[in-house]
């Protein structure tokens, strides 16, 4: 089974979770301006906005961790994030509240592979941290 580093190198694309994010970012604020312009639109368009932006900044904080416990916390956070933006996307779709509800398929698709990568970057953290006990984790 390839893992999607591999995958990507053996295509010629390099696997880039920055790139991906900052993508994903973009898209979603790009989707925030297209919603409708009502009050419910207007709220779920912030809420969604404020989460699906997070991810890419919190990825930052996450690179420059102080510890793993550290890198862990900030890898949670953006797992949280992208479970929110999962959610109000699937309320912005059932509802609708933009004019083409199933172009939202794919960016849901992506937002939960980006779910996935974060989950496996905490389970390996996690492992790695206790081969190697940091004297300044907590």
């Amino acid at each position: 089974m390839n893992t999607a580093n591999e995958s990507a190198s053996q295509s010629g694309k390099k696997f880039d979770l920055e790139e991906r994010l900052l993508e994903f970012s973009a898209r979603i604020v790009r989707l925030s301006t297209k919603m409708k312009t009502g009050e419910a639109e207007r709220h779920v368009g912030h809420q969604l906005l404020r989460a699906g932006t997070s991810p890419y900044a919190n990825h930052c904080e996450a690179e420059d961790a102080e510890s793993a416990n550290d890198f862990i916390h900030k890898m949670k956070i953006c797992v949280k994030e992208m479970r929110e933006t999962w959610r109000w996307l699937r309320l912005i779709q059932r509802v609708p509240l933009v004019a083409k509800p199933e172009r939202l398929e794919p960016l849901i698709d992506e937002d939960d592979q980006l779910i996935r990568i974060f989950g496996q970057s905490i389970l390996t953290a996690r492992k790695n941290a206790q081969r190697t006990p940091n004297i300044n984790t907590r």
